[in-house]
Parts: C-alpha cells; structure tokens; sequence
C-alpha cells in the first residue's frame, strides 16, 4: 500500500554480463594469491624484525565524577532567568540525590500540565494560572459546545474534560461525544499534540511558553511572548491561524497532494501538505499573533481597554485621539496611531478609517466582507468510526492528519483498530477515519448572521457521522446535526488584503437561503 510511513525500495545494483564472465575466470587466480600473501604475513609475525607489534591492553575509561544534583545528569538544560530555580522546585524529586532513583522520586515530567499547573506554577503566577485556567484555550468549551448542540445536547458543558464517556454508542449524540474525545481534541493543553514534526507541543502553560520545533523541546528557556510558530502547533490545517500565513490544507487524497519533494524534505509538518496561499497584509507588514492577540486575551481577560469588549478590526483602526489606547503595545505619535510589534521590533503607522465606505456601512457590513481575499470552504465532512478496520479501500486517502490513524491505515491489520481517548490517555476499540466532499478555498460566502449584519461564513457544522461495528453491520449513517441547526456559521477569516474599487460587488449575500441564520 502506497503511504508516506512505507519503506523506501531497496537498490539492487548488478554488474553487466560480460564483466561479470570475466570475473568469474579470474577467481581461481586471485584466490591463490590472497593466500600466498596471507601465509608471508603470518610468516613475518612469527620471525621477528618485522613484526607487527600487538595492540595494547584496553585500559578502563577513568570515572569522571559527576556533580551533585539535577545538573549532573541535565548539564545541557539551559534556563531562563526568570525560571533560573532548583531543577525540583517546579518538578519535584530530590535536588542533590546521588543515583537517578532517589532523584526521580516524585518527579513530574509536565508540571505546567492543567492537572499540576495551580500546584507547579501557581505559586509565582497565582492570578496567570488563576484566569487561564477558565479561558477558551484551556476550556475549549466554545467548540465542544458547538458540536455537541449540533447532535442534540441540551446543556453546555464547561470545559472538554465534561466530555461524556460512553460504554455504548446509543445516539448520534454519544458518537459526537466520542468523535471530539478521540479524533477532535488532538489541540488542547491537557496533550502534547500529534507525532508530526510542527505539532508536538507542551502542556498547560508550556504549550504557548516553552518553545518546540522540528518534533522536539528546542530549549527550557521560558518565552513571554510566543512567535506564531508556537501558535500555529494547534493552529493548522483549516483552521484561522494557518490562514494568517497563507497556509490551505490539501484534500486528503493522494492526487491532490502534490508536489512530491525528491530532496527528502519533510513535505507535512503539520499532518497535510498546504497551498501556498496570500498571507494576510498584516502578517507581510510584520505583525506576529500576539500583537493583536495579547495575554490578557488569550489567557482568560480580552484584548481591548473595556470589560468584555471584543477585538475587532475597529478596535484599532477607528480609534481616536482623546479615547483609551486599546492595546499596550499601541502609541501616539507623529501622523496619528502607530502599534510596536512585539516580536519584529517595527514601528507602524496604524492606517485610519477614511473611506466613506466604512462609515456607511460601519453597522451593517464586517470588515471581512470586503477585505478578506480567501476563505475556507471544506463542504461535506464525512467523519466514519470502523471498529473492524480494512484499510485498502482508504490506501487513496492514507493521510488522514493524524498519525495515530495513519499508522494503522499503512501497518494496521483486519484486528481491532484501536485510537486513544485524548482526555485519559487510554486506547478504545475503533478508528475515526475522514474525507469530504469537497475541499477548497473560495471567495467568501456573504449572508446575514442572527443580527442582519452581513458576515462570512463557513461550513464548519456541515458535518456526517457514521459508525460500523466490528461485525460490518452500520449502526448509524450519515447521523447529521439535528433539523434546523445551522451547518455555515460566521467567522472572521485572517486573509485581510486591500478592498479594491468593485468592494460594493461583495455586499451582496451569495449563501444559499437554506444556511442562512
């Protein structure tokens, strides 16, 4: 079966006949010399002037004594200075023990993790652990909540931990549930991502603050403020974030995903080979996540000045002299607003709002409907569990953007497929595999949201769910949210570009009637 995760044809190299013939005459000959040679040495090595003198004895490597305590072993692990502590204050186990048992007694490999963090990093970052432990990032309630109500659920849940678990799949409502549980939540700080190369990641805290890349921890050095590569390690793929620099996921199936590198290059860090897209002006300018995003927003507060204001484009770009400046890395100067980049160091004028457009049609249009130059459109997702798994009818659409389930499609066998829970850690029976309909970037659907303002929208609960037990028999098939639950919702995408002179052509609505709100 074809698949990134097969071995690599072995090279069979053979000489061509004729030169192999002579070869073969010659032997004898060269077979009798190699012998006459081998008796004069041993010859020589007996008589003396010659001989080659015998190697000597092996002495034993002198014992380097180590220092005491965690830096002994770990002489590599450099930290910052703010976190420049005893080795055991944030991971337990003992500073100066002797052996490596002693050492590792009580030790915690993830302290930053959400079940230790309040214990861990709480005692220097009290009010951080505090308001982060309840934000979006770490409750991922808003897009637990959105699926489940989708199948049926009555009540919102206050974070993903809430997730039922389900000793048999009775609803289509349980099959979501396991669905998010074990195929979903892949991006969440209670795990440390999938196996590809940009998606492994710390827990809790360490997720956005200690940086990884290429697979691995790249140091212990603690960063306050993350570059997007620590961002884009859960947001990639389809999702905003990848679309701020430019990134669309290819379709899963093998003819949709080249080019095929030949230099041994790794051609899906984050799972799936991406297009190449336009990023957004903002990131060309030089503006990282952070500097729209900061961490009062992300880790439990919000970005602009006001309680429970929303950041928008308008937090910025309508702002006026006399008003709170709205973020902190924001200053007056000379010609008006100009925003500090945190991570590029730039000076930037901050543009005002000066067409007569904006003004117009500040209350009834968002800014992505005229400035956005692409948007995610994945129609039809289809979304199967198999508790008995044939994996030739998928040998086309072996990468599925998760290397759990990959490795199965490529190694697996008609045993019990088994995937593990994302929340516990531990492996059930059946496999979540994927596909759509239709999988493309577009030029964005406009329609109205719940308020009438013209928004952009996406198919992100156009979703199908199916299950087929290990006996073949299907349970359930193409289970679809509940009659009259939206499958297109409004989101903002991060592809903002230059508006040009036809914008008035996207104030008109192209979502069908039947997803409008």
């Amino acid at each position: 079966m074809p698949g990134i995760f097969k071995s690599k044809e072995q090279k069979i190299v053979a000489m061509p006949s004729p030169f192999r013939r002579k070869t073969l005459a010659c032997l004898p000959l060269l077979l009798c010399l190699f012998a006459m040679s081998l008796a004069a040495c041993r010859q020589e090595e007996k008589t003396g002037p010659g001989r080659i003198p015998s190697s000597p004895p092996v002495q034993d490597a002198p014992q380097v004594s180590r220092p005491a305590g965690c830096q002994g072993c770990h002489s590599a692990v450099r930290l910052d200075a703010a976190h420049d502590l005893a080795c055991s204050q944030c991971h337990g186990g003992t500073e100066k023990a002797a052996g490596r048992d002693e050492a590792h007694a009580g030790l915690s490999g993830q302290p930053a993790h959400p079940d230790q963090m309040r214990e861990r990093c709480g005692g220097c970052h009290a009010d951080q652990v505090r308001a982060v432990a309840d934000s979006a990032h770490f409750t991922l309630k808003n897009e637990v909540n959105l699926v489940r109500a989708a199948f049926g659920a009555g009540q919102e849940l206050a974070r993903l931990t809430e997730i039922p678990l389900h000793a048999t799949i009775d609803s289509p409502l349980a099959l979501a549930d396991d669905l998010l549980r074990r195929r979903c939540l892949a991006c969440h700080p209670y795990s440390q991502g999938d196996t590809y190369p940009e998606t492994v990641r710390g827990t809790g805290c360490a997720a956005c603050h200690l940086l990884y890349e290429n697979g691995g921890q790249k140091s212990h050095a603690f960063t306050k403020s993350p570059p997007d590569s620590q961002c884009l390690h859960c947001h990639y793929g389809n999702r905003v974030g990848a679309d701020y620099h430019g990134r669309f996921e290819h379709d899963f199936g093998v003819e949709y995903r080249t080019p095929y590198r030949s230099d041994g290059s790794n051609p899906r860090p984050h799972g799936v080979e991406y297009h190449q897209l336009a990023p957004d002006l903002h990131q060309r300018a030089g503006l990282a996540c952070i500097d729209c995003h900061s961490g009062a927003e992300l880790m439990g507060g919000h970005g602009a000045s006001a309680p429970g204001k929303k950041l928008t484009c308008r937090t910025c770009h309508a702002w006026r002299p006399g008003t709170p400046l709205p973020l902190n890395n924001l200053q007056t100067g000379e010609g008006g607003l100009r925003l500090l980049t945190r991570l590029s160091g730039k000076n930037l004028a901050v543009p005002p709002l000066a067409h007569p457009a904006h003004q117009r049609y500040a209350a009834t249009v968002d800014c992505a409907v005229c400035h956005s130059q692409w948007s995610f459109n994945d129609r039809g997702t289809h979304l199967i569990r198999y508790d008995a798994l044939d994996g030739e009818p998928w040998e086309d659409l072996a990468v599925q953007g998760s290397f759990e389930v990959e490795e199965q499609l490529n190694y697996g066998s008609a045993d019990t497929p088994l995937l593990r829970d994302r929340l516990n850690n531990t492996a059930t029976p059946g496999i979540w595999l994927m596909g759509y309909e239709l999988r493309r970037w577009e030029l964005p659907l406009i329609g109205p949201d719940a308020q009438g303002r013209l928004r952009v929208f996406r198919p992100i609960l156009d979703l199908h769910l199916s299950l087929v037990d290990d006996s073949g028999k299907v349970v359930f098939d193409n289970a679809e949210p509940i009659e009259g639950h939206p499958r297109y919702l409004p989101y903002t995408p991060h592809t903002t570009g230059k508006a040009g002179a036809f914008y008035h052509e996207r104030l008109k609505t192209t979502l069908p009637p039947e997803h409008r709100q």
